[in-house]
C-alpha cells in the first residue's frame, strides 16, 4: 500500500474532512474491519504561523477536548497500481478514492473507492456541498463578514477616537501650581458664581496649565464616512443609478447599468445556484439508492407511486430559478425592458404575455382579474357553423383529424347558394378554407400509401431527406388531382342550368345589389344630415348662451351705474 499523506496531496485534488472520535470508537472500527488494525499515536504537531493565519481567515479552529482522536478523511484522486486494472497501462489515470489517515501517526486506516463499480468513466460520487459567498483560499469560502470585517473594525475604531477626542476637549485636564488654594474646591462652580482663590504668585493665569487636547479631527471624520460608505456599497451591492432610472432611457443603457451594478451579486448568486444544483443531485442519488422498488406516496390529484426508478440517471433534478436574476428590482427591470421592446412592435410580440410577466415580477396576485383573457385558440367546428362564420367574415381553421370529405361536400354545396355567389369576399374565404381541407386530405392519403408500401417505409428510415422530398411531391400530385375533381364537378353542376335562367338570376342579383347600395347611400346621407343638424343646434345653443351671458353683463353694468348715481 502506497503511503499517501495529507501534505503530499494538492488542494485541487483533495477534500479533507476532519473527524473527531474517541480512541475507543476508533478501536471498535478497527475490530469491525472498517479501519486497519494498527497502533495509533496522539498528534502533538501544531500548525505554523502561516497555517494559523489561513485557518483564521477560513474560520477553522480547534474544538473539543484532548481525549478526542483526530482522523483525516480525504476524498482524493489517486493512481494505485494494486487496485487499478486498465487494458492499456500507458493510459493510466487517477481515479477517485476515499482515504482515511490517522493524523498522529500519519498511517493510512482505510482506502475505499469513490465511484460506482460498473461506471466505466470513474465519475466521483459527491458528498459535500458548499454554499460560498466568495471563493476562499482552500475548500472553505469567504463570507460577507470576512469581506467587510476590516471595514467594520476601521469604522468602529474611528468612531471611538472621535468620541474620545470630543470628550477630552469638553472636559479638559492639566496641571496647577502646588501653592494655589481654591475654597470649596470639591463643589462645582455654578453659573455666575465667583470663588476666592489664594494665588501666591500674584497672577492666577500662570498657576494653571491645560494639556493640549485638540478637537475631533475633520480628516478622521471624513475617513469614517468613507469607510461606512464603502461597507454599505459592498453589503448592498447595488447601483444607485438603477433606482433613479428614467422611464425613456434606452434599453441597452438600462441593461448595461443593471449588469454593472449587479456584477458581484450575480457571481454570488450563480455560486449558490451551482451549489443547490449539486445538493439536488446528491439528494436524488440518495433517493435512488435508498428507496425500495415501489413506495406508496399520496400526492395532490390522486394516488401516485414514487420508487427508486424515478431517481435514475434519465432525468436531472435542477433548480428552477434563474441564476442571472438575484433581486426583485432586477426582475422588474428586465420585465419592463421586455414590455418596452414588445410595445415598439406589437405585431411581432404577444403583449398579453409581456404584461403578465411584468405583473408576475411585481408579485401581483390574481393577475387574471386585471388582464383580459388572451384570445382563444381556434377549435374544430362542424361544417354548418363554419358556413355561418364565413358569412360573418371570420377566419376558418381546418384540422388534420376532421372528416375532410364531409366538409368539402358541405362547403361546396353552400358555395352554390345565391348569398355566397353575390358576395365575393365570403366566396374567397370559403375557397381558402376548402384548400386547407384539400391539403390535409392529400397528406392523409399519402401517409396511408407509405404505410402500405414497405419499401417507402424503409426509405424513410435510411434517407429521411430524400423521403421528405418524395413525400411533398406526392402530396402536391394528390392535391392537384383532388382540386381538379372538385373544379370539374362544379363546372358540371353549372352546365346543367338553363343559360336564360342563369342570366335572369344574375340580372336579379345585380338589381338587388344596386338596391342595397342605394339604401346604404340613403342611410348614409340621412346620418350626415342628422349629424349636421345636431351640430347646428349645438352651435345655436352656444350662441344663445353667449348672448344671455352678455345681456346679464350689460344689466349688471347698468345696475352699477344706477347705484353710483
Amino acid at each position: 500500500m502506497v503511503p499517501y499523506f495529507a501534505s503530499d496531496l494538492k488542494d485541487s485534488e483533495r477534500i479533507t474532512h476532519v473527524i473527531k472520535m474517541t480512541k475507543n470508537e476508533v478501536v471498535k472500527k478497527q475490530a469491525a474491519g472498517f479501519y486497519r488494525d494498527i497502533e495509533l499515536t496522539e498528534s502533538d504537531s501544531e500548525p505554523d504561523d502561516v497555517q494559523k493565519k489561513l485557518n483564521q481567515l477560513e474560520g477553522i479552529k480547534r474544538t473539543g477536548d484532548d481525549y478526542l482522536h483526530t482522523i483525516l478523511e480525504m476524498h482524493v484522486d489517486l493512481n494505485l497500481d494494486d487496485y487499478e486494472d486498465f487494458d492499456d497501462r500507458a493510459k493510466k489515470i487517477k481515479i477517485p478514492y476515499i482515504v482515511t489517515i490517522d493524523e498522529g501517526s500519519g498511517e493510512i486506516l482505510s482506502i475505499y473507492r469513490n465511484y460506482r463499480p460498473n461506471d466505466i468513466t470513474y465519475s466521483r460520487i459527491e458528498y459535500f456541498v458548499h454554499y460560498k459567498f466568495l471563493p476562499g483560499l482552500g475548500f472553505y469560502g469567504f463570507g460577507l463578514t470576512h469581506m467587510i470585517g476590516g471595514l467594520s473594525l476601521a469604522a468602529t475604531q474611528s468612531l471611538r477616537q472621535l468620541i474620545d477626542a470630543g470628550t477630552l476637549k469638553n472636559l479638559p485636564a492639566g496641571f496647577k501650581s502646588r501653592g494655589i488654594r481654591v475654597r470649596d474646591d470639591d463643589q462645582p462652580i455654578q453659573p455666575g458664581e465667583f470663588r476666592d482663590v489664594d494665588a501666591p504668585g500674584g497672577n492666577i493665569r500662570d498657576q494653571f496649565f491645560n494639556l493640549p487636547f485638540t478637537e475631533p479631527s475633520v480628516t478622521l471624520y471624513n475617513l469614517l464616512g468613507f469607510v461606512v460608505q464603502a461597507g454599505q456599497k459592498f453589503a448592498a451591492i447595488t447601483d444607485s443609478n438603477i433606482g433613479n432610472d428614467v422611464q425613456n432611457r434606452a434599453v441597452g443603457t438600462t441593461v448595461a447599468l443593471m449588469e454593472r451594478g449587479s456584477r458581484v451579486m450575480s457571481g454570488v448568486h450563480k455560486r449558490c445556484y451551482y451549489a443547490m444544483r449539486l445538493e439536488f443531485k446528491i439528494l436524488a442519488r440518495i433517493c435512488g439508492e435508498s428507496l425500495p422498488p415501489e413506495y406508496p406516496y399520496d400526492v395532490y390529484g390522486g394516488p401516485r407511486t414514487i420508487k427508486a426508478q424515478d431517481f435514475d440517471n434519465r432525468v436531472d433534478i435542477l433548480p428552477v430559478a434563474d441564476p442571472n436574476i438575484m433581486s426583485m428590482s432586477q426582475r422588474v427591470t428586465l420585465a419592463q425592458t421586455q414590455l418596452q421592446i414588445a410595445s415598439s412592435n406589437p405585431g411581432m410580440h404577444n403583449l398579453h404575455e409581456a404584461y403578465r410577466r411584468v405583473y408576475e415580477a411585481l408579485g401581483t396576485k390574481q393577475i387574471e382579474a386585471i388582464l383580459k383573457p388572451p384570445p382563444k385558440q381556434p377549435e374544430p367546428l362542424d361544417p354548418a357553423k363554419e358556413n355561418a362564420r364565413a358569412l360573418q367574415m371570420q377566419l376558418l381553421t381546418a384540422f388534420e383529424f376532421q372528416d375532410h370529405d364531409a366538409h368539402l361536400q358541405a362547403h361546396m354545396a353552400f358555395m352554390q347558394s345565391r348569398m355566397v355567389q353575390i358576395n365575393p369576399q365570403v366566396y374567397a374565404l370559403l375557397q381558402s378554407h376548402i384548400s386547407d381541407h384539400i391539403s390535409f386530405k392529400a397528406k392523409n392519403e399519402v401517409k396511408q400509401m407509405v404505410m402500405q408500401n414497405p419499401e417507402m417505409a424503409q426509405m424513410a428510415q435510411q434517407d429521411p431527406q430524400q423521403f421528405e422530398i418524395m413525400f411533398e411531391a406526392e402530396v402536391a400530385r394528390v392535391a392537384a388531382r383532388i382540386t381538379q375533381e372538385l373544379v370539374q364537378s362544379e363546372m358540371a353542376s353549372q352546365n346543367k342550368e338553363d343559360p336564360l335562367i342563369k342570366l335572369k338570376q344574375q340580372e336579379i342579383d345585380l338589381r338587388a345589389m344596386d338596391l342595397q347600395r342605394k339604401v346604404e347611400e340613403t342611410k348614409f346621407k340621412a346620418d350626415q344630415d342628422n349629424q349636421r343638424a345636431a351640430q347646428r343646434l349645438e352651435y345655436d345653443y352656444d350662441k344663445l348662451a353667449q348672448q344671455d351671458s352678455q345681456s346679464d353683463e350689460r344689466l349688471e353694468i347698468a345696475r352699477d351705474k344706477i347705484r353710483q348715481k
